[in-house]
């Protein structure tokens, strides 16, 4: 029976389809206007297209799998996961956790009827893939150009039938960075044919600028950058009526009197209507990069986003705004949190740290996630490298998610968890000991330095079934509560602080481990975990 629930099982169909409202976070306020962020959730490094009535998003993925996950809008607003458009990376490079390494900022664009992603792995090259439908099947990644720190490619099919690649460097790869450089493709967008040329150098007035996105209009070759940084940085943007340049510079939005930091690269979009919209992120530090929408006008030929309250053309982010005119009003939707476990297929909200094998995890017929406890040496003193936590994006500052699992090991030393996982991470456990079945709170410090986890709390329980829960406040702190019995009455165990990872936000994880080497193993059957506000 559980031949048909492979594993692959797990990352494709329509989970997101028919999911209900996140209880956390919703951006349409439901009287014709939206507040930003319009995705509370880490889809950093965003790239959006519009196909018909359709608009298409993607964002990247590091070393999370599965890969390159595609969100779908009818307005904008109301966004939902559909998919991801490779199932994992490289094998055996991936097969191990690459903390920060994999897929960088990608590019998405509908050419000659296919959709085309442009993909960087900042340690071997720049990638295409190519699919004629959104929900696959995409091709087999293919090599555009190898190299190491080639970042942020986006292309541009020009009328002349020439296609070119627009690219940034990563400096920690590439030993240089700040510069913006155009090569040539061959027809099919599938090779670079010629040398770079750099088109801006942003060292003076432009340090960091990164993640390119080509465009034309109006016979200008338009390049929108970000620059400054994540944090502190804001939206330039290059234009030339050469594709080589030169090209003039402006600085179109930046953080101005607001709350919104960054704000960092994204994408423009049009309505059919004939209104121009533009997406980016906010690095909000341990709950990631966050994507905000904001209006766009074009005034002399030189795009101004978000409000421009002095008149010199340049915006600043918004935080409540009138929707989109799309043509209809279309019914609320969010990326999904919570998960039931009750088809065959996981919600696609859920990646693992690495490429996952046959073994780990499977839905089951009554109704419940399986997770095997997968052996890991080090695995009581840390986690940081185990590929097999199951884990999703922080859905919003603050809220509680709650599980429901019945835990049966086998051995000494296994361990079901729940866990917020970053640079520095917290979980809370339960663990087989010498006279029965322990809960355990354990934070480690330096997780990325290999650092050791320190006991927090240690309690002996009853049964098999527990209730494990973790609590996030507004500003990052969290705590852990638990219960072995039906009346659920959690016991609160000590507060944490949240952490992001490395390029990423912390994220929402679960995970079954072992340290013994056997030929069988014990297992957590999840019945559920439901996100709702935190009380």
């Amino acid at each position: 029976m559980y031949k048909i629930f492979v594993l692959a099982l797990l990352f494709w169909g329509n989970a997101a389809l028919g999911q209900p409202v996140s209880k956390v976070w919703v951006a349409d306020n439901g009287d014709g206007t939206y507040k930003n962020p319009v995705i509370n959730a880490d889809y950093s490094d965003p790239d959006a297209i519009r196909v018909g009535d359709d608009y298409y998003m993607i964002s990247s993925s590091f070393n999370h799998v599965p890969v390159l996950p595609i969100l779908q809008s009818k307005d904008l607003v109301n966004w939902q996961l559909i998919g991801h458009a490779l199932k994992k990376l490289p094998t055996p490079h991936f097969d191990t956790v690459r903390h920060g390494g994999g897929v960088w900022a990608p590019s998405i664009r509908y050419h000659n009827n296919e959709f085309y992603i442009y993909y960087p792995d900042p340690d071997f090259g720049i990638y295409l893939i190519k699919s004629k439908n959104i929900n696959g099947p995409w091709t087999e990644p293919i090599m555009v150009e190898a190299g190491k720190g080639l970042i942020d490619p986006c292309p541009l099919w020009d009328d002349n039938g020439k296609a070119y690649l627009v690219h940034a460097y990563a400096g920690s790869r590439a030993g240089i960075k700040s510069i913006i450089v155009v090569k040539e493709l061959n027809k099919e967008g599938t090779k670079v044919v010629d040398d770079a040329v750099m088109v801006y150098d942003g060292h003076e007035l432009d340090p960091t600028i990164e993640g390119p996105k080509f465009y034309k209009r109006n016979g200008y070759y338009y390049i929108f950058a970000p620059a400054g940084g994540v944090n502190t940085g804001w939206q330039t943007v290059l234009r030339s009526k050469n594709i080589y340049g030169p090209y003039e510079r402006k600085v179109v939005m930046d953080q101005g009197s607001t709350t919104i930091n960054g704000p960092h690269q994204g994408a423009w979009v049009n309505t059919k209507t004939g209104e121009h919209w533009f997406l980016h992120f906010q690095d909000k530090d341990a709950y990631g990069r966050v994507v905000h929408l904001q209006p766009m006008k074009w005034i002399n030929d030189w795009p101004v986003i978000g409000e421009d309250k002095d008149g010199d053309g340049k915006g600043e982010p918004v935080t409540t705004y009138k929707k989109p005119n799309v043509g209809k009003t279309y019914s609320v939707t969010t990326v999904a949190d919570s998960d039931e476990f009750n088809t065959t297929k996981l919600g696609l909200q859920w990646q693992w740290q690495a490429n996952p094998k046959e073994g780990w995890a499977y839905p089951t017929s009554s109704g419940s996630l399986r997770m095997f406890s997968v052996y890991q040496a080090d695995s009581i003193n840390s986690i940081w490298n185990s590929p097999n936590i199951l884990a999703q994006k922080l859905p919003a500052e603050g809220f509680s998610a709650k599980l429901k699992v019945t835990f049966r090991p086998k051995f000494k030393n296994e361990k079901f968890g729940l866990v917020i996982f970053g640079s520095d991470y917290a979980f809370i456990s339960i663990e087989k000991g010498d006279d029965g079945l322990y809960i355990v709170c354990r934070e480690n410090i330096k997780a990325d330095k290999n650092g050791v986890e320190s006991d927090e709390a240690t309690f002996l329980v009853k049964g098999n079934t527990f209730w494990l829960e973790v609590r996030m406040e507004q500003n990052g702190i969290y705590s852990f509560g638990f219960s072995d019995d039906d009346k659920q009455e959690m016991k609160v165990v000590k507060k944490h602080i949240a952490r992001p990872g490395r390029w990423v936000g912390a994220k929402l994880g679960i995970f079954c481990l072992r340290n013994n080497i056997t030929n069988d193993t014990g297992y957590a059957d999840i019945d559920w975990i439901r996100i709702e506000p935190a009380k």
